[in-house]
């Protein structure tokens, strides 16, 4: 019998997983995975070290459940492995941007494990920023940082609304950056006010910012904000509620497999926000690893046009 190992945060969404848990192995079991649970701690990557260790002792299926930084933990800790597990989420965050992409259910732990007996995964690419690996955003700038300087407390008690009163209040102090950014076909060099590297089509929970978002292409969508005035970064926000923000001229849009950012002023520092948590500072150098995953994933359920290759399936009919 196949093994699986739920990684879940027992703090998360309100405790709601801990409370579902029993009926959540059921689901796994029922699904053909001899299931057991490792419930997370302060310490420093335990999210992060268990998935390695249970990767390593052989178990084929591995389920982050928690926020996006539990599932960000647990793709670290078997990316970097050449023999990797399946993965399958559960959300209990505030945003669940991946969760979001791949239509996994988000309000409804139970439900989001119940994707598994629709026995569908994807394939999908992962980020690698310098030594540190991610599923859904890279981005840098002053209002890149609002996905970490939101404290959890009021991720938890508000959700998306605490993002929203911060992002205005961060608005009034973009602070530009002078940066060098080389892609696959080209440089950009000089001013900006932020820089995103997509994966999925779902940022921040919008789904419109990459509307041609591609899972498994193996190329980052790279967008670089080319203006650091007020005016114009609010009409770039309002164009991206319906999609037209790519033609706008001040906005750099391409597909990327490599990327390096590097700051032009020697003191300046660029700070890397990675699925939602702080990873480090540029100079990075980001690379797409295409296919890299297979994920439990509502493919069905998913944009026609977001999977270049066809699922794989996980038992016969």
């Amino acid at each position: 019998m196949k093994r699986a190992r739920i990684i879940y945060n027992p703090t998360s969404g309100r405790e709601a997983i801990r409370r579902d848990l029993v009926d959540i192995l059921n689901v796994y079991e029922k699904a053909g995975y001899e299931t057991s649970a490792f419930a997370t701690t302060a310490e420093p990557n335990s999210a992060l070290n268990e998935a390695r260790r249970a990767a390593e002792a052989g178990f084929e299926l591995l389920v982050a459940a928690g926020g996006d930084g539990t599932i960000n933990e647990v793709v670290n800790g078997i990316a970097p492995l050449e023999k990797r597990p399946m993965l399958a989420i559960i959300p209990a965050g505030t945003t669940n941007d991946y969760a979001r992409a791949l239509r996994i259910p988000r309000e409804d732990p139970l439900e989001a494990a119940k994707v598994i007996l629709k026995g569908k995964a994807a394939q999908m690419d992962v980020g690698q920023a310098n030594d540190t690996y991610f599923i859904n955003i890279a981005a840098g700038g002053s209002l890149s940082e609002l996905t970490y300087s939101v404290p959890s407390k009021l991720k938890s008690m508000y959700g998306y609304l605490a993002y929203v009163v911060k992002g205005a209040e961060m608005l009034t102090r973009v602070a530009p950056m002078n940066l060098r950014v080389e892609y696959d076909n080209g440089v950009f060099e000089g001013r900006s006010s932020m820089f995103f590297l997509a994966l999925t089509n779902s940022v921040g929970g919008f789904e419109q910012i990459v509307p041609d978002a591609q899972l498994d292409d193996g190329k980052f969508t790279l967008l670089v904000v080319k203006t650091t005035k007020f005016a114009e970064i609010l009409q770039l926000i309002s164009e991206v509620l319906t999609g037209k923000h790519v033609d706008n001229p001040n906005l750099l849009y391409v597909k990327s497999e490599n990327v390096t950012i590097k700051p032009l002023d020697e003191n300046a520092k660029v700070m890397i926000n990675l699925d939602g948590e702080y990873g480090g500072d540029a100079p990075v150098v980001f690379k797409d690893h295409k296919a890299h995953i297979a994920m439990v994933a509502n493919v069905d359920e998913m944009p026609d046009n977001s999977l270049i290759d066809l699922p794989l399936y996980l038992h016969e009919d």
